[in-house]
């Protein structure tokens, strides 16, 4: 028997058929050069459109490292405005203190008074600034604090024992940044 006489075989061949050959809905976009053409402008532009957006980024970047470091050199500049402010007032004290030691009824005591009301001031104004002074008379001796000028054998008071101060010291925030000279007892 041939296959044209074989009506199953003949069904086996047109199923063979079907299978080989694709469908219109299994097929491929057309691919055209038109549609690549869109594409690669779209690409383009959006190519264009990231490069406009990363150097804005970049220029605002610098902008703002600008503005910082102007901050940062007004602050160097002028951050002790407030404290030259504060010593102004001194000088002036200071000033009327020098006038007044020249006139012709000034005593002793009319300066000291004056002297005393300016260093006062001056105290004052350095506390708003936080700096303290560091007046360790009578205290145990601190080597963080105190710097030991000399030793002196003292029997009234304990040994290691600040006897007498020859400088003030001083901290700013807490910090050391003068120590007090100081006499120690043995």
């Amino acid at each position: 028997m041939s296959k044209k006489d074989n009506p199953a075989a003949e069904q086996e061949q047109v199923v063979e058929q079907e299978t080989v050959e694709p469908t219109a809905e299994e097929s491929v976009p057309e691919v055209t050069v038109e549609s690549l053409q869109l594409e690669l402008q779209a690409a383009l532009e959006q190519v264009e459109n990231q490069k406009e957006d990363v150097i804005r980024a970049q220029a605002e970047v610098q902008n703002i490292r600008r503005r910082a470091e102007l901050d940062v050199s007004k602050a160097h500049k002028f951050g002790q405005e407030k404290l030259i402010t504060e010593l102004l007032g001194l000088v002036d004290n200071l000033e009327r203190a020098i006038v007044a030691s020249k006139a012709e009824n000034a005593t002793l005591e009319n300066l000291l008074e004056g002297v005393e009301m300016s260093q006062t001031m001056l105290l004052d104004g350095l506390k708003k600034f936080n700096v303290e002074q560091v007046d360790p008379h009578g205290e145990p001796f601190n080597p963080e604090l105190h710097e030991a000028m000399t030793a002196v054998p003292n029997p009234d008071m304990e040994p290691n024992t600040v006897m007498d101060v020859f400088q003030k010291g001083y901290t700013l925030n807490g910090r050391l940044i003068r120590p007090a000279m100081v006499v120690v007892t043995k």
